[in-house]
């Protein structure tokens, strides 16, 4: 079954996984588009091609979620309180500064407080609303959920992290998001891909979604994986993506998420 809305596109699937791609989007709305800053226009922020890069998700088996409006209109991976995440910098729910911490907008031209609420109302909301659906089902269904947010940046932010991001960053939120022992298991996954660096809650713990409806006593597992763009597109402007480099890492994508079935197999009996 699939449910599409202005917010969000959903793919309902067969087994207990739901894939989430919040950072997806490239669509504005009039209020934002009037007043970006230059640079903001080609969207340099944006987790490029993440629905092309998991398009086996179906075949395998998953559902997926995938919003449609840019982060710089909201960020689906805050909360709506807008409680900040990290202690280091970051980007709030309604986004005031590129990564790069330059303004995203004009002087006078950010968005109105009635804006923001519609937004909220109208893209955030519903896509938390199937997020949520989506998993009690599963876990009505099947006993348990498991929850693989999916999220790509430029391997190289300064204001973000130092240095060289690694290639793949797992997040369960210092072990509070999913069992220990299952996040173990995906980072070996990553360790044992050639070519690859990897990090298991290192400066990406995973954002609201994988902190908010993780919770392993209650049988919904949720990891993040942050994947260095570098590994699958180009970081630069019109930010290409890379068939031949992209069909290098799918294969770890696809063995994390087979991974994550396995063992929700192995642990729930019914």
């Amino acid at each position: 079954m699939s449910n599409n809305s202005d917010a969000f596109e959903f793919s309902r699937g067969r087994l207990p996984l739901l894939i989430s791609m919040p950072h997806a989007g490239v669509l504005l709305t009039p209020a934002v588009e009037a007043g970006l800053v230059e640079r903001a226009r080609s969207l340099p922020d944006t987790d490029w091609h993440i629905p092309r890069l998991y398009d086996f998700a179906a075949e395998l088996g998953a559902s997926t979620l995938a919003a449609r409006y840019s982060r710089y209109v909201v960020d689906l991976n805050r909360p709506a309180d807008d409680k900040p995440l990290y202690a280091s910098a970051t980007t709030g729910l309604f986004p005031a500064t590129l990564f790069d911490g330059t303004p995203l907008f004009r002087a006078g031209l950010e968005p109105s407080s009635a804006e923001r609420a519609r937004t909220l109302e109208q893209i955030w909301t519903p896509y938390h609303r199937v997020l949520a659906a989506e998993l009690e089902r599963l876990r009505d269904e099947f006993g348990y959920a498991m929850l693989f947010d999916a999220h790509s940046i430029a391997s190289r932010v300064p204001r973000l992290f130092d240095g060289r991001l690694a290639d793949f960053n797992l997040g369960s939120n210092d072990g509070a998001s999913c069992a220990p022992a299952l996040a173990m298991q995906l980072q070996q996954v990553c360790a044992g891909a050639s070519g690859y660096s990897q990090v298991l809650n290192g400066r990406f713990k995973g954002g609201y979604i994988t902190r908010h409806y993780g919770g392993p006593a209650d049988n919904i597992h949720a990891i993040q994986l942050e994947l260095a763009q570098c590994t699958y597109m180009d970081e630069a402007p019109p930010y290409a993506y890379r068939p031949k480099a992209a069909e290098s890492v799918r294969p770890v994508l696809r063995q994390l998420l087979q991974g994550l079935l396995q063992w929700g197999r192995a642990h729930y009996v019914r």
